[in-house]
C-alpha cells in the first residue's frame, strides 16, 4: 500500500487488531455467505450494468450534434447551443455524482440507485420530445440543454449508487474473477454503450434518410429510455450489499478521513479527469472528424458507420483489460494500458498527414481504433475499479463520486477546449488533427507515471482488508467503532441472529 500520512504507519494490512480479530463477523469473508452463484451474481448485473445508460446518452450526443448541425445550419452553429447540447450532460453527472455519491452513503445505496434510474428513464424522455414555446428554434435548443443537464443528473447517480454496489457485491463471487465481473458490468457497459451509440444514428438515418433528420434526432434519444427501464425491475428486488450493511457509518469524522484518503484520492481523480479528458471529448467530434475525412459528397450514415466501426474497438480492449486485471492487478494494468496508449497516440499524430484523407480512412479508423482500445484495457477498465476498491466501504459512495466527478470535469472541460485545440492550427487540416493527439498522448505518459508511483495494489479482498484498516485507524483515532452497520444489521446481532464475537 501506498503510504498516505504520518497517522496511518504500521497500519498497512496487520494480521488481527485488538478487540476485531480476523474471524469476527465484520471482517469475515463475504464469499463465505451461503448463497448460489446466481444469488451472488444478480446484484452486481442489476448495480453496474445500469451504466450502458452512461455510454448510450453520452456517446449519441456527439451523432445528434451532428444532425442539428445539418438541420439548422448557422442557426445552430453560430449559437452556444453547439457546446451545450454536446457538453452540458457532463455538467448535470457531476452534480449527480456528487449528490448520490453522499446520499448513498448516509441513505441507502439501493434506493438512490432507484431514485437515478426514475431520473434517467424521465429526462430521456423529455430530450427526445424537446420543443420551444411557439416552436421557437432557439427555444428548442434551450430546451434540449435543459434536459440533458437533468438527465446528467440521473447518469451521475449511476456511478457512486451503482458502481460501488457493484463492487461490494463482487467481493461475494469467487477469488481471481472479481475485478473481471467489476469491469465487465462497469465500464464494459459504458463501452458497449458507445457502440450502440454509434450504430443506431446509422440505422436510423438509413430507415428514414436524411430528409427526415428532425424526426431521426428524436429517435435516437428517445431510445435512451429502454436500458434504465429495462433494469428498474432488477433494481427494485435489489437488497443492500453485505459489507455496506457491515460498515455503514452514522457519524462521519471528516476530518480524520481527509487526513487518511486525501493523497489516495488526489491521485485517483487527476489520472480520471486527464483520461476522461481525452476520451469523451474524442468520441464526441469522431463523428465530425470522419464527415471532414470522408468528404461532404459522402452520405451521412456512411461518417456513423466509420464511427460505429471506431467504436468496436472500445469492446476487445474493455475485455482484455477486464481478464489482466485480476491477472496482473489494476494498478499494472492501467499503467501499462494508458502507456501504450500514449505511445500510439504520438505515432499517429506524427502520421495524421497520411491518414487524413478519404482513400487512408480505413488506415486512421485502424489506428485510432487501437489508440481507444489501449486507453479501455487500461485506464477504462481500472481507474474506476481503483476508485472503488482504495477507500473503506463506509466513505465509498462520496470517495467514489469525488474522483468520478473529476474524471467528467475533464470530459467537460476536454469537450470545450478540444474545439479550442483545433482552432489553434488554423486552416491546417494536419496539424487540426494532430494537436488533440499531442495533448492526449501528453497526458497518458503522465497518468502512467502517477499510477506506477502513486496508487496502491488492489488484491482480491481488498474491500474487506481496506475496511479492517479503516476501522484500525478510526479506533486508534478514538472513533467508536461499534456504531458502524446499519439499523437492521445492528438489531438482528442483538438478537443473535448473526454470530459476534
Amino acid at each position: 500500500m501506498a503510504e498516505l500520512s504520518p497517522d496511518i504507519k504500521g497500519l498497512e494490512k496487520p494480521e488481527s487488531y485488538p478487540n476485531h480479530p480476523q474471524d469476527d463477523f465484520e471482517t469475515a469473508p463475504m464469499d463465505a455467505i451461503p448463497k448460489s452463484r446466481w444469488q451472488r451474481v444478480w446484484p452486481t448485473i442489476a448495480a453496474g450494468a445500469g451504466l450502458f445508460s452512461d455510454g448510450y446518452l453520452n456517446g449519441v450526443i456527439g451523432s445528434v450534434n451532428t444532425m442539428l448541425k445539418q438541420i439548422y445550419t448557422t442557426e445552430y452553429t453560430e449559437s452556444s447551443a453547439q457546446s451545450n447540447v454536446a457538453s452540458i450532460a457532463f455538467a448535470g453527472t457531476v452534480v449527480g455524482q456528487l449528490f448520490f455519491g453522499y446520499l448513498s452513503d448516509h441513505w441507502s445505496r439501493k434506493q438512490a440507485l432507484l431514485l437515478s434510474t426514475i431520473i434517467l428513464i424521465l429526462f430521456a424522455a423529455l430530450g427526445a420530445g424537446s420543443c420551444g414555446a411557439g416552436g421557437s428554434i432557439q427555444g428548442l435548443f434551450a430546451a434540449l440543454a435543459a434536459y440533458r443537464f437533468l438527465l446528467g443528473i440521473g447518469i451521475g447517480g449511476e456511478y457512486p449508487a451503482g458502481s460501488v454496489a457493484c463492487a461490494e457485491n463482487t467481493g461475494e463471487l469467487k477469488k481471481g474473477h472479481r475485478n473481471r465481473w467489476f469491469i465487465f458490468f462497469t465500464n464494459f457497459m459504458i463501452d458497449a454503450g458507445f457502440v450502440v451509440a454509434a450504430l443506431v444514428p446509422m440505422i436510423v438515418v438509413l430507415a428514414t434518410t436524411e430528409k427526415h433528420l428532425r424526426a431521426a434526432w428524436r429517435i435516437c434519444l428517445g431510445l435512451g429510455v429502454i436500458p434504465p427501464l429495462s433494469l428498474l425491475y432488477l433494481r427494485i428486488k435489489l437488497k443492500e450489499p453485505e459489507e455496506y450493511n457491515r460498515q455503514k457509518m452514522t457519524k462521519y469524522p471528516y476530518w480524520l478521513i481527509v487526513k487518511f484518503y486525501w493523497f489516495r484520492l488526489l491521485v485517483v481523480s487527476l489520472i480520471w479527469f486527464m483520461y476522461d479528458f481525452s476520451a469523451y471529448s474524442f468520441s464526441i467530434y469522431s463523428s465530425s472528424w470522419l464527415t471532414i475525412i470522408l468528404g461532404d459528397s459522402a452520405p451521412l450514415w456512411k461518417s456513423f458507420g466509420w464511427n460505429t466501426v471506431i467504436n468496436l474497438f472500445y469492446i476487445p480492449g474493455a475485455f482484455a483489460g477486464a481478464f489482466l486485471s485480476d491477472w496482473i492487478g489494476p494498478k499494472y494494468c492501467l499503467s501499462i494500458g494508458v502507456l501504450l496508449q500514449g505511445i500510439v497516440g504520438f505515432i499517429m499524430a506524427a502520421l495524421y498527414g497520411r491518414l487524413d484523407t478519404p482513400s487512408h480512412v480505413a488506415g486512421f479508423v485502424v489506428v485510432y481504433g487501437i489508440f481507444l482500445a489501449l486507453g479501455e484495457a487500461g485506464p477504462g477498465d481500472n481507474i474506476g475499479l481503483m476508485a472503488s476498491k482504495t477507500s473503506a466501504t463506509s466513505i465509498r459512495g462520496q470517495y467514489y463520486g469525488i474522483a468520478a466527478a473529476a474524471g467528467k470535469i475533464g470530459a467537460f472541460v476536454g469537450s470545450y477546449l478540444f474545439p479550442i485545440i483545433i482552432a489553434d492550427a488554423g486552416d491546417d487540416k494536419v496539424k487540426q488533427g494532430q494537436y488533440p493527439f499531442y495533448v492526449s498522448s501528453s497526458l497518458c505518459i503522465l497518468s502512467a507515471v502517477l499510477a506506477v508511483t502513486c496508487l496502491p495494489n488492489v488484491g482480491q479482498d481488498t474491500i474487506v482488508d481496506e475496511d479492517v484498516r479503516f476501522r484500525a485507524y478510526l479506533e486508534a483515532q478514538g472513533y467508536d467503532v461499534s456504531s458502524l452497520g446499519t439499523k437492521e444489521y445492528k438489531q438482528a446481532k442483538a438478537k443473535e441472529m448473526i454470530p459476534s464475537s
